[in-house]
């Protein structure tokens, strides 16, 4: 029989235990390194989880909320200040600007009137030339703003951003108040730039035309000292309604 030749093969039970161990060992790492990799990612399996996460979110969404509505409530009691305190000239300017104050100054009176009924008029002259119109005192007023105007009443009513006034005929409707001829205006301002802006308006010029054609009455008075009293109605505009039968889409 022949010699057995020696070698460094190792025996086949050592061999195979190795192999056994370090298999295990790498299926258990891999199986920690799941587990460990996985638990801060894990997602909820079932939906009442996710109703449990859901609903602790929106806890935390509303408590949030609730901390930033407290904050703005704090900041708003804060500037609770009104614009007197803060600024009383501030303060005193807008009210005449908006009427609410009076107040009291230099300034001019403009009267406006019809031309007498018992004067004789040139054949051409028609009725509605002798009366006031309302373009002549729409003129007249917006003469008096351009020049420099800081305060006006009309009719001894304040006039503010809102006012709006209608003639018809010789009638001045004005604050649910109607009024006839003479129209008059006072006006608080450099008395100057006042009397400078009526003769330069075109308007204004084409009724002194008529003034001296027909006899309208208009009269220019200086007023060293006058005060135009506070608006008294109401300044909130609450609604608008269209005239019946008006086409607003023509």
């Amino acid at each position: 029989m022949a010699q057995q030749s020696r070698g460094t093969r190792r025996p086949l039970r050592a061999t195979l235990s190795v192999t056994f161990v370090l298999i295990l060992a790498g299926l258990l790492f891999t199986a920690n390194a799941r587990l460990s990799g996985g638990e801060e990612n894990r997602q909820p399996e079932n939906f009442g989880e996710l109703v449990r996460q859901a609903s602790g979110h929106g806890d935390d969404l509303q408590t949030e909320v609730e901390g930033l509505r407290s904050a703005v409530d704090v900041l708003t009691l804060s500037q609770a200040t009104s614009v007197r305190e803060l600024d009383p000239q501030l303060a005193e300017r807008s009210g005449v600007a908006t009427g609410l104050t009076s107040v009291s100054g230099a300034g001019l009176r403009v009267s406006l009137q019809d031309a007498p009924a018992n004067r004789p008029q040139p054949e051409d002259i028609v009725a509605d030339d002798l009366v006031v119109h309302q373009q002549d005192l729409e003129g007249v007023i917006n003469a008096l703003w351009a020049g420099g105007a800081e305060a006006m009443t009309l009719q001894g009513q304040r006039v503010t951003t809102l006012t709006a006034f209608r003639c018809v005929g010789n009638v001045l409707s004005l604050h649910g108040r109607v009024y006839s001829p003479p129209y008059v205006v006072e006006v608080i301002g450099d008395p100057a730039a006042l009397q400078k802006a009526l003769d330069d308006s075109p308007t204004v010029t084409v009724f002194q035309e008529y003034v001296d054609a027909v006899g309208l009455g208009y009269e220019v008075h200086k007023l060293d000292d006058v005060t135009l009293p506070a608006y008294d109605g109401v300044l909130t505009l609450e609604h608008a309604r269209v005239p019946d039968g008006t086409d607003i889409y023509s």
